[in-house]
């Protein structure tokens, strides 16, 4: 079998081992020198994703629990977008502005006392002006009080792979337990470009004026149209540092970026747009797998087929460094035997991608037939053969 019609498929399989491995060897580039994906930051915090394939380009301390600063206003963000898709909320609906939210400090949209604000206007200001009074409208119309919107936040970030994040506030102010990782913020931000394109546009806005105050965005990187970035949010507290969380889109790719810890808005400007260059300039996307590959195939015990084919659900695309070495693998892995009825589609295996420098995720295979169990007498008589005989029960 060929990969891309001239990578040669070799498999070795270890036979009658609860899990079975089969290595794809033979995956050659031309031949380069190799690549170290090791670049210095002086961040705290840090993790780089290619958006389509989920491979982590860099990574510093991704998985340490920090203060996200105003990073986490895209949680609260996610719960406003997920209301309006669901049509429980509307942009022209109005919230209610209490004295809390009013006197409430940090940055501000400048909402006035017992006033109404449009969902539209509110979106902007968090976005935007990274407004906290703002949030406090948000979550004081959304939930009883914001305590108990800070609780639904983190029930809903558990249930879309945030697995470390708890928020205690709608906004990110600074307190002890109000903590998430960069890689829980990576997640999140793949998760709002994906569910909710149709309000993603909202973080490319430059400016919004409100109450009669024009403030500016303070993402770095929209004011230099060369990065291709559009998105997403600042952060800034004594505890967390100077972040950010950044997505640009350049040359067919996307890249999601989580910065924190840095010592000023210079040193944070310099840095996210240095890194992002980077992440551009070092790798790119190749096809690897067409869908509905065959990639290797699985002992079935009692079924009407000795085996069945691993495939690929939708095409492949793995992130590769432009200056790559010719170590490059692709295991499979699955329980073996497999015991009939298998149904196609079903996932079977997980196909790992091994590329110098860079982690890449695990990519599910599934069945590629339908294969029926044998009767009653067609078990019997695959089970003394195989103890007579060996091999596969069918």
């Amino acid at each position: 079998m060929a990969l891309l019609g001239f990578w040669p498929l070799a498999a070795k399989r270890k036979r009658w081992l609860a899990v079975c491995v089969v290595v794809v060897s033979g995956i050659l580039f031309e031949t380069m020198a190799p690549y170290a994906a090791v670049v210095d930051t002086t961040v705290e915090q840090a993790l780089v994703v290619d958006y389509d394939t989920g491979a982590i380009l860099l990574e510093k301390n991704a998985d340490v629990l920090m203060h996200p600063s105003s990073m986490s206003k895209l949680m609260t963000l996610y719960m406003v977008f997920e209301r309006l898709r669901e049509g429980d909320l509307s942009l022209d609906e109005t919230f209610s502005v209490s004295e809390r939210a009013w006197r409430m400090g940090g940055s501000k949209m400048f909402v006035a006392l017992h006033s109404r604000v449009s969902v539209s206007d509110l979106l902007r200001g968090i976005i935007v002006q990274s407004a906290n009074d703002a949030c406090i409208v948000v979550a004081e119309n959304l939930a009883t009080s914001e305590k108990s919107f800070a609780e639904a936040m983190t029930a809903k970030a558990r249930l879309i792979g945030l697995a470390h994040s708890t928020f205690r506030n709608a906004s990110g102010w600074p307190v002890p337990d109000h903590l998430m990782t960069a890689r829980d913020l990576a997640t999140l931000a793949r998760r709002l470009i994906t569910d909710f394109p149709e309000y993603y546009p909202l973080f490319q806005e430059m400016h919004f004026t409100y109450n009669g105050i024009r403030q500016g965005n303070r993402n770095p990187l929209l004011y230099k149209q060369e990065l291709g970035a559009d998105g997403l949010k600042t952060g800034h507290t004594e505890a967390g540092g100077y972040g950010l969380i950044a997505s640009a889109f350049s040359e067919g790719r996307r890249v999601v970026m989580v910065l924190n810890g840095l010592a000023s808005t210079k040193k944070r400007e310099q840095e996210s747009e240095r890194l992002i260059k980077w992440s551009f300039r070092a790798f790119m996307n190749r096809g690897f797998l067409k869908s509905n590959t065959a990639v290797a195939t699985a002992n079935v015990w009692f079924g009407t087929r000795a085996t069945v084919p691993l495939v690929t659900k939708k095409a492949i695309r793995v992130t590769l460094p432009r200056a790559i070495a010719q170590n490059i693998r692709a295991t499979v892995v699955f329980d073996s035997p497999i015991l009939a009825p298998v149904l196609r589609g079903e996932r079977l295996a997980t196909l790992m991608i091994t590329v110098p420098g860079i982690v890449t995720p695990a990519i599910p295979l599934v069945a590629g037939v339908d294969i029926e169990r044998l009767g009653f007498s067609g078990r019997l008589f695959a089970a003394a053969r195989y103890l007579l005989w060996g091999g596969s029960a069918k």
